[in-house]
């Protein structure tokens, strides 16, 4: 038996599923302190809201570099040192006393940390540990891992901060985050082994003008950016959203862990049919649908029922782009380069979150309404869906090569 035999791929799929528990539940909490962080220190919510937007915009510029690496080398230490780098961020936003320090932390070291801790990295891992056939469902299951942390840490965040102040929960959510360190050992990859669907060796350069000159590539990302317009701005300004509305506080962190919930099944379900059905259908009818419940819930009136029952809804659809948009690059290239790749198409998403979450605060500030945003929200819901059906979904074929592996 050798060192890596215990790696087996049911063991990488469960601790990397822990890992976008931890990283991604606590990554979504921070909502819950844009309201006693800028009380305490009498900012506006846009200081707040930008230091989340320059996390996103930096957590997404890193990620093709990062999974370049971990394509490489595997994710074994790179997430390692990310999850301490996201601990000490962490740990220092809770001493960020005046906007440099919190776009310090909470920007540009959290966002850095994310690049190693998250789905373009523990995907790619997963991705290239389980078959074409078998790699749709395993990439939902790994995605459901995140929404479960969603779940799980929104209100046991919210107590923390009830009993211990928002200091002090940004201390308990370091000390919670260091557990990803041991988990990160599974994810150590030795390269050709448990590694389905590679296909011969493609050099760097070759695979990104691969990409480049592929149009369904790049119609994948212009999607993919408003995923994350949708749901950085939700996740950072429902909260506030809900309070300005007279709600009780309560409302928001539950309606957010309601998302989490609702969307381990949705995740799961389109990783399921995802290796079954067409994804760029899938994909379309995700973001369509997204658009069709965020109009539902501003023509309702706003109560807690329907906060909860629009969580259960845009939970339903929220993280069910990821396995699709992961699976379909990988269906399309192969897995060699797929965290390098998915790191391309998520920078995408990240600049759709950081003009999301920086939108919201600048919208508020200036009107003192969210609503000019959620209406955004709806029409690019509809505009993504349009632009994922011309998608071709056929693997890249390479002379002299085999093609990219079919799903």
């Amino acid at each position: 038996m050798t060192r890596s035999d215990w790696r087996t791929p049911v063991v990488v799929l469960v601790c990397g599923a822990a890992v976008l528990s931890l990283s991604m539940g606590s990554r979504q909490t921070l909502g819950l302190f844009l309201l006693p962080m800028s009380q305490d220190y009498g900012w506006g919510r846009s200081t707040f809201a930008f230091a989340m937007a320059l996390s996103n915009l930096l957590w997404g510029a890193l990620q093709p570099f990062v999974g370049a690496v971990v394509d490489r080398h595997g994710a074994g230490r790179v997430t390692a040192l990310s999850a301490v780098l996201f601990a000490a961020a962490l740990a220092l936003m809770a001493h960020a006393a005046n906007p440099w320090l919190l776009d310090l932390s909470a920007g540009l070291m959290l966002g850095a940390a994310l690049s190693g801790t998250t789905f373009s990295v523990i995907l790619g891992v997963v991705g290239r540990a389980y078959p074409p056939e078998r790699r749709s469902v395993a990439l939902g299951i790994a995605t459901a891992g995140g929404s479960f942390g969603q779940f799980v840490m929104l209100p046991f965040t919210g107590a923390l901060i009830a009993s211990l102040g928002w200091k002090g929960a940004l201390y308990a959510l370091a000390a919670s985050v260091l557990v990803i360190v041991p988990l990160a050992v599974a994810l150590v990859e030795s390269r050709g082994h448990h590694s389905h669907g590679a296909g011969a060796p493609q050099p760097l350069g070759a695979a990104l003008r691969e990409a480049a000159g592929h149009g369904g590539f790049w119609l994948l990302t212009a999607g993919y950016f408003v995923c994350g317009f949708h749901v950085a701005f939700i996740q950072v300004h429902l909260p506030a959203y809900l309070l300005d509305s007279g709600l009780a506080p309560g409302v928001g962190a539950l309606g957010l862990a309601l998302i989490g919930l609702f969307n381990i099944a949705g995740s799961f379900l389109a990783g399921w049919l995802g290796g079954r059905a067409s994804k760029r259908y899938l994909l379309t009818g995700i973001y369509l649908a997204r658009a069709v419940v965020i109009g539902v819930f501003l023509w309702m009136p706003l109560t807690p029922s329907s906060v909860y029952l629009f969580a259960a809804g845009i939970g339903f659809l929220w993280l069910g782009t990821v396995p699709l948009t992961n699976g379909l690059v990988a269906q399309i290239f192969g897995v060699r380069h797929l965290a390098m790749l998915s790191g391309i198409v998520f920078f995408s998403h990240q600049l759709g979150a950081f003009l999301g979450v920086w939108l919201g605060g600048l919208a508020f500030d200036a009107t003192g309404s969210y609503r000019a945003v959620w209406l955004v929200a709806v029409g690019l819901g509809v505009l993504a869906g349009l632009v994922n059906l011309p998608i071709d979904e056929r693997p890249v074929r390479r002379p002299g090569a085999v093609a990219a592996d079919a799903p």
